[in-house]
């Protein structure tokens, strides 16, 4: 039966922290904390597990690493502390992070903790519930977003070393074809076809820019009555990298596979129509024009390399179910898309000349 999205990652359930131990730890590393603290999990994000603390004094939120078995260099809190420090400095819409813990010792893994951002999360990326101007101007507000994180200067920002600006797409494509090897469990043959193609087809750098690595509608916090992008979540994968290749991630939700469970990745595919809705290549000229470019080039290969990580991404949710380490309910049946969002990326691949 299909789930409903927004009500199965919306909301908390039972927190599986020790909170006297958390709350003395905070006490002593962030100042004007106070408990009593009480914790909540948050249903949806499914890599790094995410708690609303609550006190007295105010709301705050914690993202750790799951307990267990991980993969290498996954989970990395320790980056996303980094770069949303380096991002509130410079006024960008990001949680103000407050402390980094990577003493294992106080809740049994590495996490760190930021302001609470009171807002609205959509889990289906046409925002249902909008006007059709509130939808337009949530989307202009996206790609604005997306497009001002795409011109800070690293180098400014004191994040010169927080990747390397050759070669992100490249490394990309070795990274998750090992990673997707290393948690495989069953033969996808589009898969093992894309780690041979993709390799050779990888175009050039199209610039050096912070990238987000999975910048979408329900990684955002929208204010509460205004449809504005008042904080983007969830930067682990972020690096320095190819401004396109983050964009261009961004735009698979309008070929996004449909999920029969309703799990997965939400997909714009059926309501292009919606009100509001921008039009894939409007959308896409909107960004080239706030980002000075004349158009996207490769962009086939582009969208086969996306929907290839992404498959990827959900296969390593698959081997977490495996190893007993995911950190979301629906974890297993999002790993279904896994297939479908193969099919895509070789689909775009062939249109590419594979």
């Amino acid at each position: 039966m299909p789930i409903d999205r927004q009500q199965a990652f919306s909301g908390t359930t039972a927190a599986d922290i020790d909170t006297a131990t958390l709350e003395a730890h905070l006490a002593r590393n962030i100042e004007g904390f106070a408990g009593p603290l009480s914790l909540a999990r948050f249903k949806g994000g499914q890599s790094n597990p995410t708690y609303k603390l609550t006190t007295p004094g105010g709301s705050f939120v914690l993202r750790r690493k799951p307990f267990g078995k991980l993969l290498p260099s996954a989970h990395a809190i320790e980056r996303e502390y980094r770069v949303t420090a380096a991002l509130a400095e410079t006024g960008f819409p990001v949680a103000r992070p407050l402390h980094l813990c990577s003493d294992e010792s106080v809740i049994g893994s590495a996490f760190y903790v930021m302001d609470f951002t009171d807002g609205r999360v959509f889990w289906q990326p046409y925002a249902p519930g909008l006007s059709g101007g509130e939808r337009a101007a949530l989307f202009n507000s996206l790609n604005e977003t997306i497009a001002r994180l795409h011109a800070l200067d690293p180098m400014t920002m004191g994040l010169a070393d927080f990747g390397k600006p050759q070669g992100y797409v490249a490394r990309q494509i070795r990274r998750w074809s090992e990673q997707y090897k290393a948690s495989e469990t069953e033969v996808v043959p589009e898969m093992d076809r894309l780690i041979a193609w993709l390799p050779g087809a990888c175009p050039a750098d199209s610039g050096a820019a912070i990238v987000h690595g999975d910048f979408r509608l329900d990684n955002c916090i929208v204010h509460l009555t205004e449809p504005r992008i008042i904080a983007v979540l969830d930067w682990e994968l972020s690096t320095i990298g190819d401004p396109l290749a983050d964009f261009t991630y961004h735009l698979m939700q309008w070929f996004m596979p449909l999920s029969e469970t309703g799990a997965g990745v939400g997909s714009l595919l059926g309501h292009e129509h919606e009100p509001g809705l921008p039009a894939f290549h409007d959308y896409a000229a909107a960004y080239c024009r706030r980002t000075g470019r004349d158009g996207i080039s490769h962009l086939p290969v582009y969208m086969a390399y996306n929907f290839f990580r992404l498959a990827a991404i959900l296969q390593g949710i698959l081997g977490r179910v495996r190893d007993g380490t995911a950190a979301n309910a629906e974890a297993a049946v999002m790993a279904q898309q896994v297939r479908p969002l193969a099919a895509t990326a070789w689909r775009f691949a062939r249109e590419a000349g594979a």
